[in-house]
């Protein structure tokens, strides 16, 4: 891929679209059907930091990403908790910077890397219940990395891990009574990263906006906005 690449960038927004459809559940409107496109936020987010790994491996931008990700991780979570009612888990940068560790330690041998994918599975098998989307959210990023040059139907193998991350009981409990929202939200969850290598590999006519670091503010500000929605809608 070039530099700049607009494929990825549309990929970006489109994720963050997803995750502002399924945070619109919490605004106080009965809008469940929203969790089926909410799906596809997390494993196209996987699926761009995958792709940023692969144009530009294990080099010093990686280390700026991880910065970036531990920064936003601790200023996003007060705006999180403020918008979700009784959260069970901490924000999704977390989860996101362990497995940025764990896909970067893929690229690189050194002891350095590796010591860290270590620490970071560890936390994540310890933490797994307080980590948005668990253990297997922090593999998800490394799956999305081993077959993101390989054929489509690869994309069967990280569309198994997110299945996988979103193993909530009542999500499998409901789509087996056969509830079409939940039902949805078990094929968005296995189709995510095959739409998102589609997306990549045909969408690069697009040119959107450059989604740089400044989009990083997004997570927390988007919690921001939709609490004071919220508030006003009360």
């Amino acid at each position: 891929m070039n530099r700049r690449d607009g494929a990825l960038d549309l990929l970006k927004w489109l994720a963050l679209l997803a995750m502002v459809l399924d945070h619109l559940r919490y605004v106080g409107y009965s809008a469940d059907w929203l969790y089926v496109p909410g799906r596809l936020a997390f494993p196209w987010f996987c699926l761009a930091m995958a792709a940023n790994l692969a144009r530009n491996g294990a080099s010093a931008s990686s280390w700026r990403y991880l910065g970036w990700l531990l920064l936003f991780s601790s200023v996003s979570e007060i705006p999180y908790r403020l918008f979700i009612p009784v959260p069970a888990t901490l924000n999704v940068l977390p989860t996101l910077t362990l497995g940025l560790l764990v896909a970067r330690s893929w690229q690189t041998h050194t002891l350095e890397a590796r010591l860290l994918a270590a620490g970071a599975l560890l936390l994540a098998a310890l933490f797994s219940s307080r980590l948005m989307f668990g253990f297997f959210g922090v593999l998800l990023p490394l799956a999305m990395l081993l077959v993101f040059r390989r054929p489509w139907y690869f994309a069967l193998l990280p569309g198994l891990v997110c299945l996988a991350a979103n193993q909530w009981r009542v999500l499998y409990g409901a789509a087996w009574l056969g509830d079409a929202v939940a039902i949805g939200g078990l094929v968005a969850c296995l189709f995510a990263p095959w739409l998102g290598l589609v997306l990549l590999r045909h969408a690069g006519r697009f040119h959107p906006p450059p989604m740089r670091r400044w989009a990083y503010g997004l997570y927390p500000a988007h919690f921001l906005l939709l609490l004071a929605v919220r508030q006003i809608a009360a």
